[in-house]
């Protein structure tokens, strides 16, 4: 039913859009009149009109070159392997020196990788980078089966083995989770391809740490709560028809109520720059809520088990994380380098969450461990921004590279 009600919804705001253009091009030919003040108050009112709705296809990564040493280098997307849950996606360089492999492992949460555009254009000129491009699950035919928490964790540990020996993971978000299971697996395993590094960066490691009011909202109603009123089935209208998810919107909607006074500032200012002519302006937060309202659902057994154990259960800060019904242990972590990073104003995992990933791996001696708490950001800024290319990527390249 709430699929339903959201499909129609996306009608609505698509013949909205279809409006807004109209009255767009009524108002261009007084643009250079006397009336041209009033055709601008008309001009933005139907801009606004044309970016209703939320999008359900995955933007572009739109990184065409990247300067390695003093010479601008083509990058060019390259899908190296696919299931049908995700693409490991490299953006493959042609230059000679060989860089540090990296797996950037990008959140499973209600948005595209491509949110990540900006972690990996910094990362590009000093490393061969690769990430996990996930689909939109309401797109994935229920014939693929479901996909859980441990399916997270084999793609981690299968797009490791893909691109071989050496390689080093850097995990955004919440996958900090999942990247310290698939390490502790592989350790287990003593597999090859098991990270060299691995830097974590505000993840959800131990939500029992100073809990933020999404860690409030997952131990204040019962699993059973979540299940009923969170999910939903995608309808015949998509090629996942059948297929429990939790809808991006849900979670979209989720965090603009966290924050709702400064999306609507966002957009009054957007109608302000439309209405003067700051093309500038109105293109930057146009580009950030392009990314933002791009949408995409999660399988709901994903869903389901990640807020039952990283933030009801916290299993994984009690070191009591199962993979495949076989308990993992943290402590096998030997042989990869960890580093952590936080943000000091960070309302999503706040400060000493991420950090406790060091208790766990207690068997990694000092000079495998680093840790930093970025002044001055919130949860985007650790990972977006100046002061991470400008004051935290020189400290994750430094220390990648030191372990290379």
């Amino acid at each position: 039913m709430m699929y339903r009600a959201f499909d129609a919804q996306t009608d609505l705001a698509r013949q909205t859009r279809g409006w807004g253009r109209l009255l767009n091009q009524a108002a261009a030919p007084w643009a250079g009149t006397p009336f041209r003040e009033q055709a601008n108050w008309w001009s933005a009112g139907a801009r606004m009109m044309m970016r209703s709705g939320l999008t359900f296809a995955r933007p572009d990564y739109g990184i065409g070159t990247v300067t390695v040493g003093n010479r601008d280098v083509p990058v060019v997307e390259e899908a190296v392997t696919a299931t049908p849950f995700a693409t490991l996606l490299r953006f493959r360089k042609d230059i000679e020196t060989p860089q540090p492999k990296v797996l950037v492992l990008a959140p499973l949460s209600g948005h595209f990788s491509t949110l990540l555009r900006g972690t990996v254009r910094t990362l590009l000129p000093d490393h061969d980078v690769y990430i996990t491009d996930w689909h939109n699950a309401r797109d994935v035919p229920l014939s693929d089966g479901a996909f859980g928490f441990d399916d997270y964790v084999d793609h981690v540990v299968g797009f490791l083995e893909t691109m071989g020996e050496g390689s080093h993971l850097l995990a955004v978000c919440q996958p900090a989770v999942q990247a310290l299971a698939a390490t502790a697996v592989m350790a287990h395993a003593k597999n090859p391809a098991q990270p060299r590094s691995m830097t974590l960066m505000a993840g959800p490691v131990d939500c029992r740490i100073s809990p933020t009011s999404v860690n409030e909202l997952a131990t204040s109603k019962p699993i059973e709560w979540f299940e009923k009123n969170l999910l939903s089935t995608v309808t015949a209208r998509h090629k996942g028809a059948g297929r429990r998810v939790y809808p991006g919107f849900m979670q979209v909607s989720a965090f603009i109520a966290m924050n709702a006074q400064r999306h609507s500032q966002a957009h009054q200012d957007l109608f302000w720059h439309y209405v003067r002519g700051d093309s500038d302006k109105a293109r930057a937060v146009e580009s950030f809520y392009d990314e933002y309202f791009a949408v995409l659902d999660l399988p709901a057994e994903f869903y389901i088990e990640t807020v039952k154990t990283v933030f009801q259960d916290y299993t994984l800060a009690k070191n009591e994380l199962s993979y495949r019904g076989s308990p993992i242990d943290m402590r096998e972590i030997r042989r990869t380098a960890l580093m952590t990073v936080e943000g000091e104003r960070d309302d999503i995992c706040a400060v000493g969450q991420t950090m406790a990933a060091h208790d766990l791996c207690s068997s990694l001696p000092p000079h495998m461990r680093s840790h930093h708490l970025q002044a001055g950001v919130g949860h985007y800024g650790v990972f977006s921004g100046r002061r991470w290319e400008g004051q935290t990527y020189p400290l994750v390249r430094n220390f990648i590279q030191s372990h290379a």
